[in-house]
């Protein structure tokens, strides 16, 4: 932030362009709002507080402490854990990043073992991440979409998206919206409750798309800071 600030006003300084300054004098709240909302991420992390990001993560946190709360992770990628259990006769892999450190792993490597493990025999895969609201909209509004919700716009979203075209399954995705600043916060109670909601969606999505006897993916996508 320092560095963009400084940038601009030795521009307009340079240049003797005061449209320069007006630039940062116009944005100045929305960068207080960033320095604050980092400040306060510091805090997070160094208290290991879940901070909004971790709302995929949290989500399969609770899926599994509901079925199997004594169940032990496996690691099936760096940083990333893994979680068998059995909803409706159905075969549920959940995958998160390992906590309760400060993880996001590589969700796209333990995805694509997954179903090159199986030869393609996965039914579907269900992605829950974090996403930006816009100004106006209520924070943890619940939305689905189709295809990977990742934020990542590279090599993890990449191998996700590639593995499933390859097999040709079908990605549901669970996006909970918030301000970006929050998902660097630490969580609010409104995104924690959110979290709730999510599960009941994730089975609704088995019940009424998968079948008895189907194997289905469940990522969590996000920081596990705070988060076991």
């Amino acid at each position: 932030i320092y560095r963009i600030v400084r940038h601009y006003f030795i521009m307009g300084r340079k240049t003797q362009n005061f449209y320069y300054i007006f630039q940062v004098q116009m944005v100045l709240p929305e960068i207080m709002k960033i320095a604050k909302a980092y400040h306060t991420s510091v805090d997070a992390f160094r208290r290991g507080t879940p901070i909004g990001d971790g709302l995929g993560p949290l989500v399969v946190a609770r899926f599994v402490s509901e079925y199997n709360p004594n169940l032990e992770a496996e690691e099936i990628a760096e940083n990333i854990s893994l979680y068998r259990v059995t909803y409706e006769g159905r075969n549920v892999l959940l995958v998160k990043a390992k906590g309760p450190g400060g993880e996001v792993g590589k969700p796209g490597d333990a995805i694509k073992r997954l179903i090159e493990m199986r030869s393609g025999a996965i039914s579907r895969i269900i992605m829950v991440d974090a996403g930006g609201k816009l100004e106006g909209e209520p924070t943890a509004e619940i939305t689905e979409y189709v295809g990977a919700a990742i934020g990542d716009p590279g090599p993890e979203k990449y191998k996700i998206e590639e593995v499933a075209t390859k097999y040709q399954i079908p990605i549901d995705s669970i996006v909970v919206k918030m301000d970006p600043l929050d998902a660097i916060a630490i969580m609010k109670k409104e995104i924690s409750l959110a979290a709730d909601s999510v599960v009941d969606r994730i089975k609704r999505i088995l019940e009424e798309r998968t079948h008895e006897g189907d194997t289905v993916i469940v990522a969590g996508i996000g920081n596990s800071i705070g988060i076991r």
